[in-house]
C-alpha cells in the first residue's frame, strides 16, 4: 500500500510573513505601539512556553515510540470505552491554550485517532482543575458538579456526533 504524499501546508509560513510585513508597515506609522505589542507578545510566549515544551515533548514521544497500531488500539475505532476515558480525562487534565495542542492532535489524527475522540478532548478542556475551587467558592459544590457533569456529557455527545458525521 503506498501512501499518497500530501502537499506541505505552508499556511504557518505565509501567516508569519504577513505578520512581519504588517509590523514593518505599522512601525513607520506608530513605533511605540509596535514595541508595546512585541513586548506583550513576548510576555504571552513566556507564559505558554512551558506548555509548548510539554506538548513538543509529547509529540516527540508520539513520533518516536508510538506507532499507528498503538494509536488505533487506544484512540481508534477499536478503542471503545477506554478511548473515551482517555480523551475526556486527558482533556480535563490538559492546560494552556487550546491551539498549543493542535499539532499533537493533528499527529494523533494522522496516526488513526478518531475525530470524535479529538473533539471530546478539546471540548472537555473547558473544565479547568485549578479553577474548580474558585468555581465552588462562587457557585457552590452542587452547581460545580452538575456543570462539570454536563460539560463531560456534552464532550461525549459532540464526539459521538462527529464520529457519526464522518
Amino acid at each position: 500500500m503506498s501512501k499518497k504524499k500530501q502537499p506541505k501546508n505552508r499556511s504557518g509560513i505565509i501567516m508569519l510573513i504577513v505578520v512581519i510585513l504588517l509590523y514593518v508597515v505599522l512601525y513607520f506609522y506608530n513605533p511605540d505601539k509596535i514595541f508595546a505589542s512585541l513586548k506583550a507578545s513576548l510576555n504571552v510566549l513566556k507564559m505558554i512556553a512551558p506548555i509548548l515544551l510539554i506538548v513538543f515533548f509529547l509529540m516527540a514521544l508520539l513520533n518516536t515510540f508510538i506507532d499507528e497500531k498503538s494509536i488505533a488500539k487506544h484512540l481508534g475505532k477499536e478503542s471503545g470505552v477506554k478511548g473515551w476515558f482517555i480523551a475526556l480525562f486527558g482533556g480535563i487534565l490538559s492546560h494552556g491554550p487550546g491551539y498549543i495542542w493542535y499539532p499533537m492532535l493533528q499527529e494523533l489524527r494522522k496516526k488513526g485517532a478518531l475525530d470524535g475522540l479529538l473533539v471530546a478532548f478539546l471540548y472537555a478542556r473547558s473544565i479547568k482543575l485549578p479553577w474548580l475551587p474558585l468555581m465552588i467558592s462562587y457557585f457552590g459544590i452542587s452547581f460545580t458538579i452538575v456543570l462539570s457533569f454536563y460539560v463531560v456529557l456534552g464532550a461525549f455527545v459532540q464526539g459521538v456526533i462527529t464520529n457519526r458525521l464522518k
